[in-house]
């Protein structure tokens, strides 16, 4: 369940995920449940998993497979961190960028929820 802690639900989610990759709990070749159940599992709307996953994604702790789902990514399968020139720096970037987004995201999102919230209870008053 995503905790009220001022910290992005989508981040909780993907540190409570990757705490259970490294732990073993999700081992190499298992799959995610499915995003509408992870939604469900932390009371989250689905694209705050689909960041959180993302974010896993990034990190290439996970894989995805066309029509079949995310799977846990085995370390030997895991992409090398030797790019080429430049290019390790230009992800880390790139990186560092989808995650501000991400972020921002998730802040607008919480903000329209709260707003829909308070219209709401106005509503019923």
């Amino acid at each position: 369940m995503v905790k009220h802690t001022g910290r992005a639900g989508y981040l909780q989610i993907a540190d409570d995920l990757r705490a259970q990759i490294r732990g073993g709990s999700l081992a190499p070749g298992t799959p995610l449940p499915s995003t509408a159940r992870l939604a469900e599992q932390y009371d989250a709307s689905l694209s705050v998993v689909k960041m959180a996953v993302g974010i896993l994604r990034n990190e290439g702790l996970v894989i995805g497979q066309q029509g079949k789902g995310v799977y846990v990514r085995d370390e030997a399968d895991a992409p090398a961190g030797d790019l080429p020139g430049g290019l390790a720096d230009e992800v880390a970037e790139l990186r560092t960028a989808v995650q501000d987004l991400s972020g921002r995201l998730a802040r607008v999102e919480e903000q329209l929820a709260t707003s829909t919230t308070r219209r709401s209870a106005r509503g019923s008053r």
